[in-house]
């Protein structure tokens, strides 16, 4: 499951959890609860449901743990960039404490693997960290765990100062979709942006000078930034070219402070 993916900036997925609840507008086309309703309308029209309950008939995208998926880094013995949970949020509400700590666990095991980790919940990040990090032996999460945050516009910069709050040696922000400029954005503590449209039947179109923005705020604060996708019906219908060049830097993790 996951080994490969078509995200350009990671090399493979790792989903021990699925299913989120939308909290802000860069969640309104959520590309991973359309795949979840077309794969629950698979199973039920073409298939035996693997778990039939009225729940997973109404709500194909409700919070799922997968247990039997948490040793899947630990088998993939050639190192890879795993992003994790690309179906769900690891600090999401419903999903404890003590699995979140088992993914972690994870992590550390196989440390070897650089982990991708991304949230729309970094409070909650910051008061796991605070009450777990101690008892797994660390006082920072270490080079190998990326923490990182999705930022779409003006209204959620405040996920930008909570993921400050967290200890780690790398911080990344996905502003992907870019849903308006991000003028007052302060990179001070973050060492990677990735940038992007939106892309499906719906999606919003990106203004070119905000792309430009972005871009120039990161080259300005000298922050590696990536940008992925101009969006539109397909996630590759726009390309990669912002102004002549695809961007496509990562952060020399052996250099962040």
């Amino acid at each position: 499951m996951g080994e490969h993916t078509g995200i350009e900036w990671t090399d493979a997925t790792w989903n021990p959890v699925t299913g989120c609840t939308k909290v802000t507008r860069g969640c309104d086309h959520c590309y991973a609860a359309t795949l979840a309703e077309r794969r629950l309308f698979d199973v039920y029209t073409r298939q035996k449901p693997v778990v039939d309950t009225p729940d997973n008939r109404v709500n194909p995208f409700a919070v799922r743990l997968w247990p039997e998926r948490l040793d899947y880094p630990i088998r993939w013995s050639e190192p890879r960039m795993i992003f994790v949970n690309s179906m769900s949020d690891l600090f999401h509400a419903d999903i404890p404490d003590d699995y979140v700590r088992a993914v972690f666990e994870v992590m550390l095991t196989a440390d070897w693997h650089i982990y991708q980790v991304l949230t729309k919940r970094p409070g909650r990040a910051v008061r796991f960290w605070k009450q777990h990090g101690p008892s797994l032996g660390l006082k920072r999460i270490p080079k190998h765990i990326w923490m990182g945050t999705s930022v779409e516009d003006e209204e959620v910069l405040f996920r930008v100062n909570q993921l400050r709050m967290l200890d780690a040696r790398v911080r990344f922000l996905s502003c992907e979709p870019l849903l308006g400029p991000l003028p007052s954005l302060d990179l001070k503590g973050i060492h990677w942006v990735i940038g992007g449209g939106e892309s499906g039947p719906d999606a919003r179109p990106v203004d070119p000078p905000w792309a430009k923005q972005l871009r120039d705020i990161c080259v300005r604060k000298r922050v590696p930034f990536f940008w992925k996708q101009w969006g539109g019906r397909t996630a590759k219908a726009g390309g990669r070219i912002l102004e002549g060049r695809e961007w496509s830097q990562y952060p020399q993790v052996s250099g962040v402070a």
